[in-house]
């Protein structure tokens, strides 16, 4: 409690430290970023996105917490998985399972239930949904070498999109190239790891088009942990006439992971890195072959260009082969539409920004499962199953200027119809559905004490249906789970933005910070638990989460900046009784009654703290070096709803050089880093809520990499 107390106190310093010496947004824009350390934690704040409010919009502008990353930020890091990018954003935490891109994502505890892929926040690429219908996003389609920015959307987005109680993820391809030019990229590191390919950008008067295409190769650091991947990247941009924009956009991944599976606490002392017998005997792995494209018209119209329209449509394929206690062979084909329409006026004197959009998503299915032979095929199919996801939904917004240039209100609301179908094909054949439906409204106001300090605050509903995989019933009479209720939560934020510049001295020149609190009190929060080694999920009763994100970043002297982010995290059962599945000592699994009312939420650190300290210089014109050194500090995570075992607090401390070389029209860019420098031994994943207590994954010892890309430009 004394670190939220604390919060206020740092509100106030921002707004004391800001002065008087500020300069305005035009004054910003002409700065040049080549002197700015590329270790922004957040970029300029007259910087536009658009994820937050589907409308573009200055981050200084948005009455909640935005974060924008610029490929400049991570150009020099390790850039297999998001972790290697995101972990200095406050209120993000980030569990990599094996040190690869299977990365799950937790917003104020929103995902932290997902042991596999991300749950609870909603995965854009390119502003298109790369999360199911039902709300679960597996990574394999980003590429980081791809990326050009990445938009994060920290709480509450539900009156936006779906499946958003937690935040968005938008992952941008590097679209914003002023040349045509062509980057050949080779990384290496240890355990195995290399990733070879190429970018190409080729940009005419009327055209853009972007080509990436990587391979992935990655041993793993733990038994029974190898994996592969293609990747290719693709994106064309025409622009027929001034205020038109058309864009095909597509990608297609092929790979395979071979999952090592859980330890328990006496396994993981005796070894950290060995697999779970279980899982190398079922062969346990995700085959994966998947491809979508999009088509997106923009268009901007009326007498004073005060009206834009923008519609997309995509298609996606999938193939996946899933082993565990059974074979499953999986195809999916979907369908999905979106459209939006933005008018810009004034009411009397004031400036009015008025928004509506729909979103649907279908996506049929057929489910073939065979018996398991040591990760084979079996010969005869046991079971059929065929499901369709269906989700609809559409949204409105309004932006209205209540003081003029100071304070602003932003109304959002969103309806939400979440049809899940299912048939089971072979005998006895038998279907079940679960509709699921909720309109999510939401108010936020922005006020504005200078033009580069905001406070902002907002409350609002968020809906969260369960996914698929989470309907899964453990009674084997039933398709569904009908016990299962959406999750829903009221969530309530205050917080402020803000930014110092003094162009005039050398010292301490630039000063940018934000801090938020935020309270959610979650009905129904959806609760993973295991039943001999299978996943099923249960409704806690309520749940209060309470909690602080801190960031701040001051540039000490001509490209040399320290960056601090702190979360804090109080988040607690409210009232919590449930039936949970024991084992005796002779081995039984027993049903017992459990009350975990005032228990810890299990998966999410007390205090989440990174810090670093960048150098970035140009030694000429045609040479910069770059530097960093960071720390992050996790505190203990509880593994399960009884708070039965808490796993060690780990401090891990990461370093890392490059050096940008330029000769002519050729570009030479050269880095290496050590992660885990002191080989810290320490969970890095936690199996919530595991039956047969197999709580822990091992974190990813010290390792090195090495990146040299050579580029050209025409």
């Amino acid at each position: 409690m004394k670190k939220i107390a604390s919060v206020p106190v740092f509100l106030l310093l921002g707004i004391l430290l800001s002065g008087n010496n500020i300069v305005g947004a035009q004054q910003i824009s002409k700065f040049d970023s080549a002197d700015i350390s590329t270790d922004t934690l957040y970029q300029e704040l007259d910087e536009v996105v658009i994820t937050a409010t589907r409308v573009k919009k200055r981050i200084i502008d948005i009455p909640y917490s935005v974060v924008r990353l610029n490929y400049v930020n991570f150009k020099y890091d390790r850039k297999i998985g998001a972790n290697d990018m995101l972990s200095s954003v406050p209120g993000l935490f980030l569990q990599s399972r094996y040190g690869d891109h299977d990365v799950r994502f937790s917003i104020r505890g929103f995902g932290s239930r997902s042991n596999s892929g991300v749950r609870g926040i909603r995965i854009l690429l390119d502003d298109i949904p790369e999360s199911e219908p039902d709300g679960q996003t597996r990574l394999e389609a980003l590429d980081f070498n791809s990326i050009g920015r990445i938009e994060i959307v920290k709480g509450n987005a539900s009156s936006l999109y779906t499946n958003a109680p937690g935040g968005v993820a938008n992952f941008l391809n590097d679209l914003d190239f002023d040349r045509s030019s062509v980057v050949q990229f080779n990384h290496f590191g240890s355990f195995g790891l290399h990733k070879n390919g190429f970018k190409a950008a080729v940009k005419t008067e009327k055209y853009r088009l972007l080509t990436t295409y990587s391979y992935v190769n990655y041993d793993g650091y733990r038994q029974h942990n190898n994996e592969y991947w293609h990747i290719l990247n693709m994106a064309l941009v025409a622009t027929p006439s001034a205020h038109t924009k058309l864009s095909i956009l597509g990608y297609f991944v092929d790979g395979a992971i071979k999952l090592p599976g859980s330890l328990t606490r006496a396994e993981f002392e005796l070894n950290p890195r060995q697999a779970d017998q279980r899982s190398v005997d079922r062969d346990e792995k995700r085959i994966t072959t998947k491809g979508r494209i999009g088509i997106r018209y923009e268009a901007t119209f009326g007498g004073d260009l005060n009206n834009e329209i923008e519609v997309t449509a995509y298609g996606t394929i999938k193939y996946f082969e899933r082993t565990s206690k059974e074979y499953r062979i999986i195809n999916r084909y979907g369908l999905g539409l979106s459209a939006r329409y933005i008018n810009k006026s004034m009411i009397g004197s004031r400036h009015n920004e008025f928004s509506v959009g729909a979103d649907i998503f279908s996506q049929p299915a057929r489910t073939e499962y065979y018996e398991n032979i040591q990760g084979k095929k079996g010969d005869q199919i046991q079971q059929i199953e065929s499901e369709n996801i269906i989700n609809k939904g559409f949204y409105i917004s309004d932006n209205f200027e209540i003081v003029k240039k100071k304070m602003f209100v932003l109304l959002t609301g969103r309806f939400d119809n979440v049809l899940y179908d299912q048939t089971e094909e072979t005998l006895p054949s038998r279907t079940d559905n679960r509709p699921f439906k909720a309109f999510t409204p939401k108010l936020a106001l922005n006020y504005k004490l200078t033009p580069l300090i905001a406070l902002y605050t907002s409350f609002g509903w968020s809906f969260d249906a369960p996914a698929a995989n989470e309907l899964g019933s453990p009674d084997p009479a039933a398709l569904f789970n009908q016990e299962l209720n959406p999750q829903e939560s009221q969530n309530f934020e205050i917080g402020i933005k803000g930014s110092r510049y003094r162009w005039d001295q050398d010292f301490f020149k630039r000063f940018i910070y934000e801090a938020t609190v935020f309270n959610i009190r979650i009905s129904n929060e959806i609760i993973p638990y295991e039943v001999l080694g299978e996943i099923y999920y249960r409704n806690a009763a309520i749940t209060n989460r309470m909690g602080a994100e801190l960031g701040a970043q001051l540039e000490i002297y001509k490209g040399l900046t320290f960056a601090l982010t702190y979360t804090f995290s109080r988040f607690r059962y409210l009232t919590y009784e449930a039936r949970t599945i024991v084992i005796d000592t002779s081995g039984n699994f027993i049903e017992t009654d459990k009350d975990f009312t005032g228990h810890v939420v299990p998966s999410v650190p007390e205090n989440n703290v990174y810090i670093s300290l960048t150098y970035s210089h140009p030694i000429t014109q045609q040479l910069n070096i770059f530097t960093k050194a960071s720390y992050q500090g996790i505190s203990g995570l509880w593994v399960d709803d009884g708070n039965t075992d808490k796993t060690k607090a780990y401090n891990l401390l990461n370093g890392l050089v490059g050096i940008d070389m330029k000769s002519g029209k050729f570009n030479v860019m050269v880095s290496g880093g050590i992660n885990n420098l002191f080989n810290e031994i320490y969970v890095g994943f936690t199996n919530t809520n595991s039956a047969n207590k197999r709580f822990y994954e091992a974190g990813t010892p010290r390792d090195y990499f090495v990146s040299v890309n050579f580029g050209y430009t025409f």
